[in-house]
């Protein structure tokens, strides 16, 4: 009994090396930064300023992972190695597009919540490409944006039809190279581009 005790105790410490609890994490992970930002200290008041409600854009389930899908053709996608988001893409956008258009317009962004009295008006739409384009070199982003404009205030509170605005957004940023680094910078800047686009056709 006394020598198999130190083998009984060995047992664990080995299997403990072998197994791994999921895959090892990349180096660093990619984020969006917005090139347009409300000036720190800033305030908005709805009474004074038009409000809009931004929703999450729906996304394909190439977009719903957390990975950098690169096309080679209409019908094949793979994903950049190492190059993976904090959080799935449509998220990331939908963050820059509450930054930008807030800053660009004066515009209060508010909470499904906050929107439940008055939404003031009303931003969604679907995530198209979020990647990058290998057969040119380019950074993708597009996004095709719904818009219910805000109401007159005498026809708040009635019932009238809602009318939908559609339109769609892309920016294609060039890239050197296909690596998470290039990735992330082209991909940030096509994002900030499309932001932009939609913060001036939402307007003040």
């Amino acid at each position: 009994m006394k020598t198999l005790a130190p083998l009984l105790f060995a047992a664990p410490l080995l299997l403990g090396g072998c197994i791994r609890f999921g895959a090892e994490p990349p180096p660093s992970l990619l984020t969006l930064t917005p090139t347009a930002t409300i000036a720190v200290g800033e305030t908005v008041n709805s009474a004074s300023a038009k409000s809009i409600t931004i929703t999450t854009p729906i996304a394909a389930q190439e977009l719903a992972v957390a990975r950098v899908p690169v096309r080679s053709d209409a019908t094949n996608v793979a994903y950049l190695k190492d190059a993976v988001w904090v959080e799935p893409p449509s998220r990331l956008f939908a963050r820059l597009l509450s930054e930008t258009i807030s800053a660009r317009t004066g515009r209060v962004v508010l909470t499904l919540r906050q929107s439940l009295s008055d939404p003031g008006a009303r931003l969604g739409g679907e995530l198209k490409q979020f990647g990058l384009d290998a057969a040119t070199s380019e950074a993708v982003v597009t996004y095709d944006a719904t818009l219910v404009r805000d109401r007159p205030v005498a026809e708040r509170g009635t019932r009238p039809a809602m009318t939908f605005e559609r339109r769609r957004f892309e920016a294609r940023v060039p890239i050197a190279e296909i690596t998470p680094a290039a990735a992330g910078v082209a991909l940030n800047t096509a994002a900030n581009q499309v932001a932009g686009e939609v913060a001036d056709w939402v307007g003040r």
